[in-house]
Formats: structure tokens, sequence, C-alpha cells
């Protein structure tokens, strides 16, 4: 299969790995901001209104981020923050 090229192709992709559960919220985050193209501190500062570190910490696996800053990695890809039952 050929890997993806545009931010259509990877929207789609980033879709259907977290459908699959096949992502960590570090590994989400990281491709959403690639998508977008920007480095970690803009996407940080200009999209989250977080710090480059709180990204950083979260990129990485390593965050315990708030509800409020998961609803703000969430936004911009149209994603909302919830739980769900698993069986």
């Amino acid at each position: 299969m050929k890997p993806p090229q545009n931010s259509t192709e990877l929207k789609k992709e980033l879709n259907r790995a977290l459908d699959a559960g096949e992502l960590t919220l570090g590994q989400a985050t990281r491709q959403m901001r690639k998508i977008v193209g920007m480095t970690q501190k803009d996407y940080a500062k200009k999209v989250l209104g977080i710090t480059p570190r709180i990204l950083m910490a979260i990129e990485n696996d390593k965050g315990n981020p708030t509800l409020d800053t998961l609803k703000k990695i969430a936004k911009p890809f149209g994603y909302e923050i919830g739980f769900i039952k698993r069986n």
C-alpha cells in the first residue's frame, strides 16, 4: 500500500488509526501537528494555546494533560473528548 501523501489522505489515515485504537495520545497529537505542517513551538502557541513544553510531553506520551488541554488538542480536527464504554 502506498503511503498517504496529501493532508486529506493523512487525515483519513489518522481517523482510521484512531478508530482502530492503533495510536497513543502522543502519536495522534504528533500526527495532527505534522498534518498541518507546524513545529511543536508554533502548534503549541498558535493553535493549541499551550506551552511547547506541555505539547512535547504529550507527544512523548509523558504528559498528563487536563481535560481542557485534551479538548484543545481535539478541536482543530473536529474531534470531541468523552468517555466510551468498552466491553
